[in-house]
């Protein structure tokens, strides 16, 4: 498996226009200052492609989705696994139009009860198309996905998760046989049910916001406690604010746990 890493911020992004308009005078550790000439801090809203057997997929279709499409050069998507409904993991979904008409078929999408429902409500003229079309429209088969599931030649199982007021937030583990890898982009509580669908990972992925504790996502003290339970052979983190500074963060973590980044490809 070959994921690429296409967005690793949250849904601020970095640099964050707050800290723009401040100008960058109190961003912390001067994250976003460092963004506007270091392409390292820059950092989009949060998706990975995997890509396996001559198959993409592509885990939420973010808000950043069609410039990350056109900095990576994606050439094709074969389904889309959604996490959650929150904006910034689902609102690139219109510009999937564009691999619908090329590939000529409608894109397959997989989420939760609740996450279908999200999607269906923010994009009412995709799942009902109107009569008149005018610029076009993707064209979407969804999916129900409440167990494990063969999609694109990976065993994908969901693994449920406490992000906030959400009840069908999910991350996945994804397996090719070989090997094996999770993704947690958003996560505040893994329960105890969920933990053992995690065990024996290659490589984990997992939300780390911030230093200081938050209501619903991970603070980095929280995603070194998971990460060090679970015993992956390799972690990354993702969905990072400005508040952490990578490359002075980075070095003190052990050495197979890593800061991820836009356009990091890791080979599984």
């Amino acid at each position: 498996m070959k994921i690429t890493f296409l967005g690793t911020g949250t849904s601020h992004g970095v640099p964050t226009i707050d800290c723009m308009i401040d100008n960058y005078v109190h961003c912390p550790n001067g994250v976003c200052r460092k963004a506007l000439t270091d392409p390292r801090y820059r950092r989009t809203r949060c998706s990975i492609l995997v890509e396996a057997a001559g198959r993409s997929l592509l885990l939420d279709t973010s808000q950043d989705f069609r410039a990350q499409m056109l900095d990576r050069q994606v050439r094709r998507i074969d389904a889309v696994l959604y996490t959650h409904g929150h904006a910034d993991h689902i609102y690139g979904l219109p510009d999937i139009r564009s691999y619908c008409r090329l590939q000529d078929d409608a894109m397959d999408i997989y989420g939760s009860e609740e996450t279908l429902r999200i999607l269906r409500a923010a994009f009412d003229y995709v799942f009902t198309p109107p009569a008149f079309v005018g610029g076009g429209i993707p064209v979407v088969r969804a999916h129900l996905l409440d167990g494990p599931a063969d999609i694109l030649g990976l065993h994908v199982t969901p693994i449920p998760v406490e992000h906030g007021a959400l009840k069908g937030c999910t991350g996945y583990r994804l397996s090719d046989g070989l090997r094996d890898i999770a993704y947690l982009p958003d996560v505040k509580v893994i329960p105890s049910e969920s933990l053992e669908l995690l065990r024996g990972l290659d490589i984990l992925i997992i939300n780390c916001l911030r230093y200081r504790a938050h209501g619903s996502h991970l603070s980095l003290v929280e995603s070194l406690d998971y990460t060090l339970a679970l015993r992956p052979t390799s972690a990354y983190f993702t969905h990072l604010t400005h508040d952490i500074d990578a490359e002075i963060e980075g070095p003190r973590l052990p050495s197979n746990i890593h800061f991820a980044y836009d356009g990091l490809i890791v080979e599984a």
